[in-house]
């Protein structure tokens, strides 16, 4: 198993999460943030930290969501680490409880 960000970060991407990650398994994209599934020790110290609610265990990603666990996987590839946390996009609240933002997602 393994813990997933889902769509709900798309455009918010706090990075709270980041900090308290002990083996430093998030990467950053321009709007959007991701688990590398090959470093990510199912620890779950990110999830009560996402002010999204954005982190997923992999067996608890809602139905709608499954794309996700690839999306992950694929970009961790390409995307580079980050261990540090930054100051979330000024528009991030505006996004929080926005749904269907994948066609927002920048590669």
């Amino acid at each position: 198993m393994t813990y997933v960000v889902a769509e709900n970060c798309i455009r918010c991407k706090y990075t709270d999460c980041v900090e308290v990650c002990p083996v430093d398994c998030f990467r950053e994209g321009e709007n959007f943030l991701v688990i590398d599934p090959d470093e990510c020790i199912d620890c779950a110290l990110c999830v009560p930290e996402c002010p999204a609610g954005a982190i997923f265990a992999e067996e608890d990603l809602p139905e709608n969501q499954h794309q996700f666990l690839a999306l992950n996987a694929e970009l961790a590839k390409k995307w580079k680490p980050i261990v540090e946390k930054k100051a979330a996009p000024d528009d991030a609240d505006a996004w929080l409880n926005v749904k269907d933002k994948l066609h927002l997602l920048k590669r």
